[in-house]
């Protein structure tokens, strides 16, 4: 993904992870609280088979789709 689209979408995962500060379910692994930040990165990582970075500019508009879909579904 080329820098500037990088950038858009890192303030949107940063956006989205304000969103779902403090509305992720509890999880056992993680009993201080989830990182909603990391959450929508790992989301992204594990739907794409790479990171958001390394993911190819035609598919910008389906990671925000996804990203959109993630605040939506919140588990």
């Amino acid at each position: 993904m080329n820098k500037e689209n990088a950038n858009k979408l890192w303030k949107i995962i940063q956006k989205t992870g304000d969103e779902l500060q403090g509305v992720l379910p509890d999880h056992p692994n993680h009993p201080k609280g989830r990182n909603p930040y990391a959450h929508v990165a790992l989301c992204i990582k594990d739907k794409f088979n790479a990171s958001y970075k390394d993911i190819p500019d035609e598919k910008f508009e389906e990671v925000l789709n996804f990203i959109e879909f993630l605040k939506k579904n919140p588990n």
